[in-house]
């Protein structure tokens, strides 16, 4: 939902969250303000804020959901989210992986500064002109893969999360 339909769901009652959220927002009606729940339990009135273009940047999503304990860590639930966030997780640093995945301790995450040894033992760094020298990694149980490609089942997943 938009941000609209989402302060309407807070006037109503609603918690409200951003997927990848571990906390929500929710409407004060005696401060008539809209207050922050953050994921280490702190409260903060949303006029507050510190960050105010990450504030209006999370205003202007339209993947607005209602918190609820299946999908709020705050709430007892895990947040997960679709695999273009998790895209820019990983490109912030983080490590992900899907809820969905078989194997424990299996994450993807972002590989900078790639290098081989070729048969002539001569260390390559694999700078390329387009992406630069950053591919991303898959960490399994029997180890690195460096170049991973998402399935078609990974790229439509809405249950990516965190790796803790």
């Amino acid at each position: 939902m938009n941000f609209v339909e989402a302060l309407k769901a807070m006037k109503n009652g609603a918690k409200v969250k951003l997927p990848s959220w571990g906390g929500y927002w929710y409407w004060d009606e005696e401060k008539q303000t809209i207050m922050m729940h953050t994921k280490d339990g702190k409260e903060l009135d949303i006029r507050e804020t510190q960050r105010v273009e990450y504030t209006l940047s999370n205003v202007a999503s339209d993947e607005w959901v209602i918190s609820d304990e299946n999908n709020c860590p705050v709430l007892g639930g895990e947040a997960t989210f679709s695999f273009s966030d998790a895209i820019r997780y990983l490109k912030r640093g983080l490590k992900v992986k899907r809820k969905g995945w078989n194997g424990k301790n299996q994450y993807i995450e972002l590989a900078k500064n790639i290098s081989y040894v070729n048969p002539s033992e001569e260390v390559v760094n694999a700078e390329h002109e387009a992406i630069g020298n950053h591919a991303i990694a898959f960490v399994g149980t029997s180890g690195v893969q460096i170049g991973w490609l998402a399935s078609q089942a990974d790229m439509l997943a809405e249950d990516w999360v965190f790796v803790e």
